[in-house]
């Protein structure tokens, strides 16, 4: 069962959509407690990576999903919250994946926020990409990315940069996407995620 940690700052509607279109029992991870109830665990996100920190602080879970050994899905602010700090309002996040939050520049990256239908590059067999080609098309909307390093770097986007669409270290994986938003690709992420 998946629990979604639910803080405030996530678009939990279309993500439970996605969930029961695709037969995932899931619940809501409010306490501490919670976490003990749930196989793999999705930390959704929508709007400004600060004040989700700020929320994620708020409800004293923190120290719970620092310490957590089972499957973690960051998806869109809930990946950005899992790096080091973000430029979106100079903020200290978790600091799970030793990367930097930034905002895409105009003049590099044409139109900002990056929103719509883009490819995206599947590298280092992240399991979550199991089945998905090279140049699958994703659903993005975001004016920020995270930092390109082959080391943690589950697959690559370009929007005038090359920047990380997906990043992994260890039990922790994370999309910028929207998988809940992303038909058949999304839904086929979202099953692997489940089945890991």
């Amino acid at each position: 069962m998946i629990g979604i940690v639910n803080y405030g700052a996530g678009n939990i509607f279309s993500l439970t959509s996605a969930l029961e279109r695709l037969g995932l029992s899931y619940g809501m991870i409010n306490t501490e407690a919670d976490f003990d109830k749930y196989e793999k665990i999705i930390i959704p996100g929508v709007g400004h990576a600060g004040t989700a920190m700020q929320k994620l602080k708020e409800t004293g879970l923190v120290p719970a999903i620092k310490a957590l050994t089972k499957p973690v899905l960051g998806i869109c602010v809930g990946m950005q919250l899992l790096t080091n700090f973000s430029e979106e309002g100079n903020s200290d996040l978790l600091g799970i994946i030793p990367l930097k939050t930034l905002r895409f520049k105009e003049e590099v990256s044409k139109k900002v926020p990056h929103m719509g239908w883009n490819q995206i590059k599947p590298i280092n067999d992240s399991p979550i990409f199991t089945g998905i080609a090279d140049k699958t098309y994703f659903y993005f909307v975001h004016s920020y990315f995270i930092e390109f390093n082959t080391k943690f770097t589950a697959a690559i986007c370009e929007y005038g940069i090359d920047f990380s669409a997906a990043i992994q270290k260890d039990n922790f994986y994370a999309v910028q996407f929207h998988p809940e938003k992303s038909g058949e690709a999304g839904e086929r992420l979202l099953k692997n995620f489940a089945n890991l």
